[in-house]
Formats: C-alpha cells, structure tokens, sequence
C-alpha cells in the first residue's frame, strides 16, 4: 500500500462522472469487457476461469475478502480512462494540486536555525509543475519514497521558501512520520 500513491488515485477518482461498479457480479462484467476473455481476467486476479464465468453470470455474488479487494482495486485502476486523463491533465497544466497533510516534517538548514522536526498541519497549493512531476512518477511505477521525495521538494519552494521569496539556503525538507494525508485537485 503506497499512501502518497493511493492519495494521487484518489483525488483522480473524485473527477469520475459515474461510480464505478460496486458489487462482484458487475465488477466482473465490467474487467470481461475492457480485457475481452474471462482466460484474460482470471490470470489477472489469480482464480480459475469456471469462477470468473459464475461471478460473469451471477451464480457466485460475494468474493473472500482478498479477492474482492483485488477486484475493486483493478476495476478503480481502469475505470473512466478519459475523464482520469482530463484530470490529471488539468492538474498538471493550470489547476494545480492541492495537498493537506499533518505530519511530522523537518528539514536541513544552515547552522543556526531551528531544523527540528515537528508535527505541521498544512493545506497547501502546489504548482502544476508539481502534479505532473506526481502524476508522471506514480505513471512510471515509483515507489512511495520517491513521490514523498516530490512533495517534499514541492513544500519546500511553496511553503518553506515562500515561492523563493523567503531568504536562506534550505537544503532538504523530510517527512518522518505522515499521520494524514490527501491531495485534491
């Protein structure tokens, strides 16, 4: 589970224009559809064909706990690609992204100023220059230090050095310990 991840996919999900399906038997129909052999959607969730094609038909309607958490993540994962695109797009090209988190956050200074790290509670903009860095990261497979590492640099410039108005070499900015977070777009 990647927080920073699951947070990006969730502000995308808040674009949707029609919620994805809930229970198993749509679910399946839905992944039948967009992978076009239930051969394809069994290997993909890890169970056998015959079960693919009961749940397709309604003869199975609930899914053990594992399964149906995999389901609903690969569904989410596919659902309203275009409106996801927009999203994203919009995000990285005017809108911006707006993260709000209260975690535990320091950074590395210069001798003489206070660097130790404390319990911060922001909601902060972030340029669109930073979500498409997030979004163009979590596209590529990166791991949840390296989007930490992202947001991190982004509250660096835009709360830390004020947009580069604030004097004073800041070197890193660090999350040690995230209690929430949640980006909106």
């Amino acid at each position: 589970m990647s927080l920073f991840g699951d947070s990006l996919d969730a502000a995308v999900q808040k674009a949707f224009t029609r919620p994805a399906p809930k229970t198993a038997g749509p679910q399946m129909r839905y992944l039948v559809k967009q992978l076009g052999s239930t051969r394809a959607v069994a290997q993909m969730l890890r169970i056998s064909q015959r079960t693919v094609e009961r749940y397709v038909k309604d003869q199975i309607r609930k899914p053990r706990p594992d399964l149906a958490a995999r389901l609903e993540r690969e569904v989410k994962k596919r659902w309203q690609p275009q409106i996801r695109a927009r999203a994203r797009r919009k995000a990285a090209t005017t809108g911006g992204i707006v993260i709000d988190t209260r975690a535990r956050m320091g950074y590395t200074a210069p001798i003489g100023s206070t660097d130790q790290d404390r319990i911060r509670h922001l909601t902060i903009a972030l340029p669109p220059v930073y979500a498409a860095r997030l979004f163009d990261a979590r596209e590529a497979g990166a791991d949840e230090r390296a989007l930490k590492e992202i947001a991190a640099e982004a509250l660096k410039e835009v709360y830390f050095q004020d947009s580069g108005r604030r004097a004073g070499s800041l070197e890193e900015v660090r999350f040690t310990d995230i209690e929430h977070l949640e980006f909106d777009l």
